[in-house]
């Protein structure tokens, strides 16, 4: 019981997974050729949608009737199934690479904005190295004033006493003092200049840390970027590798999965064979078991299974073997004389049929007349 549960679940599970791949695939596919072909969008998901149903169906037919379809036929769905397996890898390429594309521009716009506000940072570090200069040269001049009004002195000798007499100079003093408050009223200039322009850098450096932390395409992309790092390759190319390898093997494989189910569903069915009237009927396990390994052992189409699989009878009662005999062959023979009594049973199949019954009752005869010898 649990044997045939699970020779039932593992076909449905094949199946379930075949419908996802393919759906999976049939919208990527549709998406991308969607927007590859932008302008008339609704038409192309209308057109890539019966497409995608028919290359599944075409994948089922050319599985299921593979002996009986004519070749020409045959040749034609599957150079069909083929050229829709490529048009499905082109449109999840589109789909893909357009998706990687919008994830680098939005980097490339990040990209663009930083290198703007580093390039405005850059000019007010210039600036900021001019007054930084200049303010060092006025802290200098300050410095130089402030000493000279300290070592402001004049020295003269008095005519009446002969001594030699100290004192400042008011016009020097004056000279100097007008001097430093031109200097300190510069460098307070200097200094808030120097302020603001310290406070933009750090807006700038500021602004672009928030641009890094505010673009997820730098999380996105730092798998690429890492192979592009390891592998010294551009992540276009990397990207491109990656994209040709899963659309070499999402289709392809949604269609084996297809097939795949095809084959599992039908190992579920019973095996069948024509009985004497031409109708179908189920072969038991049994039986198909024997049929198999005649076929295996003999190597045709197990044919004489009807005859040889069956024990022989020991010839010791001679008369009870020729009496079932006889019974073959008037059953035989009443078969027949219904079927040729029957005016619907007309045609090929039937003459077949009529054909195949008097070989058989010939036989059985054949065997009677050996058996009473």
């Amino acid at each position: 019981m649990i044997k045939k549960i699970t020779e039932r679940i593992f076909p449905a599970l094949i199946a379930l997974s075949a419908f996802s791949v393919s759906a999976s695939a049939a919208f990527y596919s549709i998406s991308g050729l969607s927007k590859l072909f932008a302008g008339a969008a609704f038409a192309v998901i209308v057109m890539a949608a019966s497409l995608e149903v028919a290359k599944l169906v075409i994948a089922s037919l050319l599985y299921q009737y593979r002996k009986t379809l004519p070749l020409l036929l045959k040749g034609y769905l599957s150079i069909a199934c083929a050229v829709l397996i490529l048009i499905t890898s082109m449109g999840i390429y589109g789909f893909l690479s357009a998706a990687y594309q919008e994830t680098a521009n939005k980097e490339g716009n990040s990209e663009a904005r930083i290198v703007l506000i580093e390039t405005k940072r850059d000019n007010v570090r210039e600036q900021l190295i001019v007054y930084t200069e200049e303010k060092t040269s006025i802290n200098e001049a300050v410095a130089e004033l402030r000493k000279g009004l300290s070592n402001n002195k004049v020295q003269w000798r008095d005519k009446e006493t002969g001594q030699i007499i100290t004192s400042t100079s008011s016009r020097t003093r004056k000279a100097l003092e007008k001097q430093l408050d031109q200097a300190i009223i510069r460098q307070t200039e200097i200094n808030s200049k120097v302020d603001v322009l310290n406070e933009k850098i750090f807006e700038y450096e500021t602004e672009i840390v928030e641009t890094r932390i505010g673009d997820g395409s730098t999380s996105e992309l730092g798998p690429l970027k890492y192979l592009s790092g390891l592998t010294g390759l551009p992540m276009d190319k990397i990207i491109n590798y990656l994209l040709l390898t899963i659309i070499f093997v999402f289709d392809p494989l949604a269609i084996a999965l297809v097939i795949a189910a095809n084959f599992a569903f039908e190992k579920l069915r019973k095996p069948t064979k024509e009985n004497l009237y031409g109708e179908t009927v189920e072969i038991d396990e049994d039986e198909a078991d024997k049929r198999m390994d005649i076929i295996g052992q003999n190597g045709n189409e197990g044919l004489h299974y009807d005859v040889e699989s069956e024990p022989a009878e020991e010839f010791d009662d001679d008369s009870k073997t020729i009496n079932d005999t006889e019974a073959k062959i008037q059953e035989l023979e009443t078969q027949l004389l219904k079927m040729n009594s029957n005016p619907h049973n007309t045609g090929k199949k039937v003459a077949a049929m009529t054909s195949k019954i008097q070989n058989q009752i010939q036989k059985l005869r054949d065997e009677d007349n050996t058996i009473t010898y």
